[in-house]
């Protein structure tokens, strides 16, 4: 099973919150799901976007590493709650695909 650090668990699963300002990269660990000699050959991020939304989550940029997976996300409307995807596909071809949720809300200290 792949893993995530820094979110927190739900009757749904992993979310997280983030300021609609801010601009943050979050990490998936795929190291326990993938089987051994195998290793990360691509990794595409999706947001699932809110129809009539003003700002939308979006990507701003992707990296992987042979077991990690990496986004960073932008903008986002206070209130909204946005599924983040992510589909990896293996050197041997194999093909997955997680997601967890981005709770976008207003943050004061």
């Amino acid at each position: 099973m792949a893993t995530i650090t820094g979110f927190y668990k739900d009757n749904e699963g992993s979310v997280i919150d983030k300021d609609p300002e801010a601009t943050l990269s979050y990490q998936i660990d795929w190291s326990d799901w993938l089987p051994s000699g195998d290793e990360i050959s691509s990794s595409s991020w999706t947001v699932e976007t809110i129809t009539d939304d003003e700002d939308n989550l979006t990507t701003t940029g992707n990296t992987n590493t042979t077991t990690n997976s990496t986004v960073t996300l932008s903008g986002g409307t206070s209130g909204n709650i946005y599924k983040v995807y992510n589909t990896i596909v293996t050197l041997n071809s194999l093909t997955e695909r997680r997601f967890f949720r981005v709770k976008i809300k207003d943050r004061t200290l």
